[in-house]
């Protein structure tokens, strides 16, 4: 029976290996049509044993599979390699500092917290608002590290994804995107563009009076845009955006809450990355 291949792409480079090479517990799968199955009996229990074995197999090999980023392909790269770029990120941005093994989550609980109740107590926000963004230590966790691989681009360099879902800011994060994400695609409507299709009609409208035969047209690729923003700037430019709004409050908020809680999001945004933990003390946070 002919074995089924899968290739990796790893810079370039193909890295292959066998269903047989990385499964090797016959009585729970069975081949059909060339296919790996799980049989239907105890297939839940399984398809767990599965996972578990493929991570077995990947640490063995010291090897890291990770969807590449802006696609639906895998790529399959090795851990010294991402160790390696994962490092050169970081020297070359300067963004992180690193805080050793010492877990920063349960200060950053108490500060947040904190900071919340300063602004209930001069009633800068409501008792309602402090509930809805106050947090329990049961609930939250500390953001984490990973990358993704630009398998598309030359050297397949990785984009740094910060997973804070369950972040001790995350709930005042989420509250201030309610309130100004709209408000920033109204100002931005006309100077953006969501698709191809959209730019090529734009063009098209402007080359009808615009276009000459020196006319050049060029396209940016930003890099670290996230890490490259300075935070205090930034925090200055969306208080310069609110001001050419004219707006006194927002959703019951004044505009000096506002940035506060922004600047407070900006400069607390910690991670675990490889055993260690990490401040960003540069830009945003990418994801």
């Amino acid at each position: 029976m002919k074995k089924k291949q899968t290739t990796f792409n790893n810079n370039n480079n193909s890295v292959s290996t066998t269903a047989d090479n990385l499964l090797s517990q016959p009585s729970q799968l069975h081949m059909n049509n060339g296919t790996v199955t799980m049989m239907k009996k105890s297939k839940r229990k399984n398809y767990g044993r599965l996972v578990k074995r493929l991570k077995y197999k990947f640490k063995l090999a010291n090897v890291v599979l990770r969807k590449s980023d802006k696609s639906k392909v895998f790529h399959l790269g090795r851990l010294d390699e991402y160790n390696k770029k994962s490092n050169e990120y970081m020297e070359k941005t300067k963004a992180y500092k690193c805080l050793g093994t010492q877990d920063p989550l349960a200060d950053l609980i108490q500060r947040t917290n904190k900071y919340l109740l300063d602004l209930r107590l001069i009633k800068w926000i409501t008792q309602k608002q402090y509930e809805q963004l106050s947090i329990k230590p049961n609930e939250v966790e500390l953001a984490h590290l990973y990358y993704l691989p630009n398998a598309h681009k030359p050297g397949t360099p990785l984009r740094p994804i910060v997973s804070g879902l369950k972040h001790p800011t995350i709930k005042i994060s989420k509250f201030l995107d309610q309130l100004l994400r709209p408000l920033f695609h109204q100002m931005a409507s006309k100077t953006t563009v969501t698709s191809g299709f959209e730019l090529s009609k734009y063009v098209q409208e402007w080359s009808k009076i615009n276009l000459r035969q020196d006319t050049l047209f060029c396209t940016l690729d930003v890099t670290g845009l996230y890490t490259m923003v300075p935070q205090i700037e930034g925090v200055l430019s969306l208080k310069k955006m609110l001001d050419y709004l004219q707006l006194k409050q927002i959703g019951g908020l004044k505009i000096e809450t506002i940035i506060r809680l922004s600047r407070f999001v900006m400069k607390n945004n910690y991670f675990s990355y490889d055993g260690q933990y990490y401040h960003q003390i540069r830009g945003g946070a990418m994801g």
